[in-house]
């Protein structure tokens, strides 16, 4: 699967574009000196937050592709400075939230917590999204759950434990029947 294949792939999941795709297609630049910094506690929390949004069940979890440090890298070397901005204070603003609702911050909270913040979250970023104009900035949940996708799915863990994945696929079959349950197809 090439690059445009996964990004586009990866909107239909969302129902749209992603953010810092175009810079992610045309090649990311390297980063300015200006460009955020992720800290280790930085891609942790990212980490949390995109296993609280894939986590790991019978098929391997976002940790497990590392979504964490996808992240990181796309915020840093793709999006333009003023999304990584609204990014980098999203994740403030989740652990605001954390210790305001729980008393402690995203990644001591349980998997419940977590949970039930990201479902307010989305809920909040799906308002946001009914009423966004263009050229405005998306919801910074939106943002992550956007990276979360893409990281995972493009990863050699989602592709091939998530999604049914066949190195040299056969003919192109447009009736090819589907069973309730089953596992979409990754491409090469």
């Amino acid at each position: 699967m090439n690059r445009r294949e996964a990004l586009s792939s990866v909107a239909l999941l969302l129902g749209g574009t992603i953010l810092g795709a175009e810079a992610f297609l045309s090649g990311c630049k390297t980063a300015s000196k200006d460009a955020i910094a992720f800290t280790p506690t930085d891609i942790e929390l990212l980490s949390e937050i995109a296993e609280t949004i894939l986590p790991a069940t019978t098929t391997p979890g976002a940790k497990d592709a590392k979504v964490g440090e996808f992240m990181a890298v796309i915020v840093k070397d793709c999006y333009t400075p003023e999304e990584s901005k609204a990014f980098t204070e999203g994740m403030k603003k989740i652990e605001e939230a954390a210790k305001t609702k729980h008393g402690t911050s995203f990644v001591a909270s349980t998997k419940e917590q977590r949970h039930d913040l990201l479902v307010t979250l989305d809920s909040e970023a799906k308002a946001v999204q009914k009423n966004l104009k263009e050229k405005e900035m998306p919801h910074y949940f939106a943002m992550m759950k956007q990276l979360t996708l893409w990281g995972f799915f493009t990863s050699e863990v989602g592709a091939t434990k998530a999604l049914r994945y066949v190195a040299v696929p056969g003919k192109y079959d447009g009736n090819f029947p589907y069973k309730k349950g089953d596992r979409a197809w990754a491409t090469s």
